[in-house]
């Protein structure tokens, strides 16, 4: 309770309460203060809750409390009577009340805002029926439910917006970056539509690129459709010796399953089914009746002392070592065919306990095998669901690995020669870096002999004209190499198209060819599959038929059994009242009088007796208690009245001691004790 008030006074004096309460004041506030406090804290969940709780009744007080609290989920601790006790508390602002209710609120306030505003849409209005009758009110009752609808999704999809990750700031920055790029890219194409204007057939070559791209393109989805066919293939290659190795077991399965090994597997159900049910479960059954009624009897019972456990174990040594007794009575005895029956019964008993133990394990390993049946069926699900394909088994798996295995190897040898490659590129740049620095030497003192000799820039300059010249003549080159090389583009265009025909030509004969036998051979697997359904659909029939007989047998040994054992109670009680019969005739029979006085007749008739007598006493008792009732009544009532007298005899010396003398006190004495003899 402590933990419990010391959490409620932190959160009341933080944001947005601000109420500085320590342990002690808060403690010590009044009724009225907790239901306004506890009105602060729904005000801060719900807004419509702000009102003061003195200008208000106390039943629409906790009318509205109580509303508000039911649509936020609280459940007070305790049963129908406790909601009782709940109500008037919340009413009289009680402490017991009032704390779990704030504990419970302050802890979970941001979730409790967001269920009070939701509430606020999505709590239905019940409209009665007869008013539905109407169409406009059955119209609007409608669009109320539509909009209802549409503010879940709409309140659903802002969730998801707010978790998602994304912030406006991050999308504006995105959107500002991508309109940057594009005014970037639109100048770029600005620029090279001027710069390709001045070239001459610019519209023969941009639509000799464009066809260029279209085929590129073409060819991209050509190579992406031909792989897709070829991972088609290869699982539907890889289904097909899935179907087939399911064949091949199945085959295997049915050159052995003759109708004699069937019937002999079926049998052996039968038997093992047999004896759980004959054997196993009714001892099993027996035995958890015996522990109900012993736990039962146990219950029934009285607590149990010390004492009582004492004697109880007193009592358990003692029967202990009477059977000690009486086991070296019978060893002493030492009679051989007694010794080869507990002999027999040892070895019985041993068996049979062997044979439950082997049914329990086999019990076992069939449900551990069904729930490991049912994993792989989950795993391989899970497994489908996540890449499409199915787990790998036997030899599919063995050839995967063996590929991994040679892709690890290339990738290792690729992984070298990048690593060579790593190596004599640090190489080159080395030697670059040394041919710099001796290009720079050279320049350096080539300035300084040019200085020396007054011709300072002669190298630097015939450098400039020479790259000026060379730049011409390449100018030159290019435009006169500029329609050759169009015209041999557009060439090498045709034949690449054309190459790319005649290659994928006959790639597309052979998919042909394969689409054409995959389809026979889904054709054959579904024959053998429909042959397959019809003969499992035969054994399963034959399956159903024996069940159904070993159920009906079930049934009727369950019958017979619970018929055995109510014939036995029933003459077990029979012959209990027999007995008890014939011992009452015996002993009223008998002359002898110890024999009659155990009777339960004669011991009837002394109880009878015995009960007539007692109430005899009691009504000569009644009788005189209700003559001098009157009297004792009159009595009593005389000695009230003594008693007022004494009591106001007492006042009277008490009020008189202070105020008279002792002349007046005798005075009054007297005067008291001549009243009291007149009053008796």
């Amino acid at each position: 309770m402590s933990d419990q008030i010391k959490f409620i006074v932190d959160n009341l004096n933080k944001e947005p309460f601000r109420k500085n309460y320590n342990l002690i004041t808060f403690d010590s506030l009044e009724p009225m203060q907790l239901l306004q406090i506890l009105n602060d804290v729904l005000a801060e969940i719900d807004p419509k809750q702000v009102v003061d709780i003195r200008e208000e009744m106390p039943e629409h007080t906790a009318k509205r409390m109580l509303s508000l609290l039911g649509i936020l989920k609280y459940k007070p601790p305790g049963n129908a009577t406790d909601m009782s006790t709940f109500r008037q508390g919340l009413v009289i602002g009680s402490k017991p009340v009032i704390y779990p209710v704030l504990h419970w609120l302050l802890q979970r306030t941001n979730e409790l805002k967001k269920r009070a505003y939701l509430a606020r849409f999505l709590i239905k209005l019940e409209v009665p029926s007869e008013f539905l009758q109407d169409e406009t009110v059955a119209d609007t009752n409608k669009q109320y439910e539509e909009l209802m609808e549409a503010f879940k999704t709409l309140h659903k999809e802002c969730e998801q917006l707010k978790t998602s990750g994304f912030s406006t700031a991050e999308i504006r920055r995105d959107i500002s970056a991508m309109e940057d790029e594009k005014d970037q890219l639109i100048k770029r194409v600005e620029r090279l539509k001027k710069r390709v204007e001045t070239v001459q057939n610019h519209q023969r070559m941009l639509k000799i690129a464009r066809q260029l791209r279209v085929e590129k393109e073409r060819e991209e989805f050509l190579a992406q459709q031909k792989q897709e066919q070829k991972n088609q293939l290869f699982h539907a290659v890889q289904r097909l010796q899935r179907v087939q190795n399911q064949l091949k077991s199945m085959r295997h399965a049915a050159a052995d399953a003759k109708p004699e090994s069937l019937m002999k597997r079926l049998e052996e159900e039968i038997k093992f089914n047999s004896y759980m049910v004959t054997e196993k479960f009714p001892k099993e059954l027996e035995s958890k009746k015996k522990e109900l009624h012993f736990l039962q009897k146990v219950v029934s019972e009285p607590a149990m002392g010390h004492s009582d456990l004492l004697e109880l174990e007193s009592n358990i040594n003692e029967i202990n070592t009477q059977i000690n007794q009486l086991i070296e009575k019978k060893m002493m005895r030492n009679e051989p065919i007694e010794g080869k029956l507990s002999l027999y019964r040892q070895q019985a008993s041993i068996i049979s306990r062997k044979k439950e133990a082997k049914a329990e394990e086999l019990q076992e390993a069939k449900e551990k095998l069904a729930s490991l049946e049912r994993e792989v069926s989950v795993k391989t699900n899970q497994t489908r669901e996540f890449d499409g394909t199915e787990v790998l088994k036997g030899d599919e798996f063995k050839r995967y690995v063996s590929k991994l295995r040679s892709k690890s190897t290339v990738f290792k040898k690729k992984h070298q020669i990048i690593a060579e490659f790593k190596a004599e590129f640090g190489l080159l740049q080395r030697t670059e870096e040394l041919l710099k620095q001796r290009h720079e030497n050279i320049q350096h003192q080539l300035r300084t002999i040019e200085e020396k000799k007054g011709i300072s820039g002669y190298s630097y300059t015939q450098e400039e004209l020479e790259r000026v010249s060379a730049l011409k003549s390449e100018v030159d080159e290019m435009k006169g190499r500029t329609l050759d090389d169009m015209s041999e583009m557009v060439k090498k265009l045709n034949s690449l198209v054309s190459e790319k025909k005649s290659a994928l030509a006959p790639v597309i004969k052979e998919l042909r060819q394969l689409r054409q036998k995959c389809q026979e051979l889904t054709q054959e697997c579904d024959e053998k599959k429909s042959q397959y359904d019809s003969c499992a659909a035969g054994l399963e029939s034959n399956r159903s038929k024996l069940e159904q007989e070993v159920r009906g047998l079930r049934e009727e040994c369950l019958q017979e059994e619970s018929r055995y054992h109510y014939t036995n109670c029933m003459i077990k009680n029979l012959e209990v009242q027999l007995r008890r019969a014939t011992d009452e005739m015996k002993a009223y029979v008998s002359s002898d009088q110890q024999e009659k006085r155990k009777a339960i007749r004669q011991q009837y008739t002394k109880n009878i007796a015995e009960q007539e007598n007692l109430g005899k006493k009691l009504r000569e008792k009644q009788k005189a208690v209700r003559e001098s009732h009157g009297p004792n009544m009159k009595q009593a009532k005389m000695w009230r009245d003594f008693e007022q007298l004494m009591e106001c005899k007492k006042q009277c010396f008490l009020k008189q001691q202070s105020q008279t003398s002792i002349g007046q006190r005798n005075l009054l004495g007297t005067n008291i004790s001549c009243f009291e003899e007149t009053f008796i």
